[in-house]
């Protein structure tokens, strides 16, 4: 066979590889929740979503959220009806029998470390907190479809419920409850999005219990699920989720304020967190020791119940 016939084959074969990749490759649109003007928080998980398929080098990704900010419920509904393609919450048994969880904590498990939104003027309600008994007598608030929700009841913790989100700021300031337990990733955001509310970050308690927050799929579009666990996965083997979470201004804030290392911690347990929740992946973890590294750290004066 002639090296000019053996070039021509090889060259073909190239062109046939090239064309294979090209039509493989695809445009694929991912539906989410709405981000733009919502807060930091949204803005955090977007981009991890982002930086997770960008790993995805055989397709290219467009991005359409939805009109409107959707509530955990809804938001959840139109991911199984297949109106969106990926949700973001925090994770629970009920949850992960109607959708397709990804098991990558997407805050390394910070969701399940809890501070107050209280009134400006309410400091002094937990000055003299001393006891997760003494805590129980103050009633706190969630949307009544979070986990948190059965959660902190099940600690025997007093919480009002609401369908509405933006409802928790405004009876919170209408007195018709003492404190709405946040994320310490969520607290001032929101404050600042009602400036014209008496609100503030309660200064001295730390509710702890494990609620990782993941993404979430139809549990019929296993493939995305894949792709975006493999992506999340190769950011933490090169250092990019790391990255992402230490540098964001919105965890840099958190960490610099939140004064954790002062805090009465009360440790709740979660009995509604799921058995496959993958608490022996050290590297899925937020660890005290990652804080002293990089930020302030965090005493261990905790108290379980």
């Amino acid at each position: 066979m002639s090296s000019k016939l053996l070039t021509l084959i090889s060259l073909g074969i190239s062109l046939m590889i090239m064309l294979s990749n090209s039509v493989s490759a695809q445009e694929i649109t991912i539906r989410h929740n709405k981000v733009s003007g919502v807060g930091a928080k949204e803005e955090y998980q977007f981009g991890l979503l982002k930086l997770a398929l960008s790993y995805d080098k055989q397709n290219t990704y467009v991005y359409e959220e939805s009109s409107r900010f959707l509530m955990q419920a809804r938001m959840v509904e139109d991911v199984a009806a297949h109106s969106l393609d990926v949700a973001w919450t925090g994770t629970s048994k009920t949850l992960e029998q109607k959708l397709m969880p990804v098991r990558i904590p997407l805050y390394k498990g910070l969701l399940g470390h809890r501070i107050f939104i209280i009134r400006a003027d309410a400091q002094y309600k937990f000055d003299s907190v001393e006891t997760f008994e003494q805590l129980k007598s103050l009633t706190a608030a969630q949307e009544r479809t979070w986990a948190d929700t059965a959660i902190l009841r099940d600690a025997g913790i007093p919480v009002i419920g609401t369908r509405t989100y933006e409802n928790l700021f405004y009876m919170l300031e209408g007195g018709r409850y003492d404190y709405f337990p946040r994320g310490v990733h969520e607290p001032w955001s929101e404050v600042t999005q009602y400036p014209d509310l008496p609100l503030t970050i309660e200064k001295r308690i730390l509710v702890k219990y494990p609620l990782p927050a993941y993404f979430f799929v139809s549990k019929d579009n296993p493939e995305l699920a894949q792709k975006i666990k493999r992506g999340l996965m190769a950011a933490i083997e090169d250092g990019s989720f790391d990255n992402y979470f230490f540098n964001n201004p919105m965890i840099k804030d958190v960490i610099r304020k939140a004064h954790l290392e002062d805090r009465v911690v009360f440790e709740i347990d979660n009995p509604f967190i799921p058995e496959d929740t993958p608490f022996d992946d050290a590297r899925l973890w937020l660890h005290i020791e990652d804080l002293k590294k990089k930020h302030n750290p965090i005493a261990q004066n905790s108290i379980n119940y």
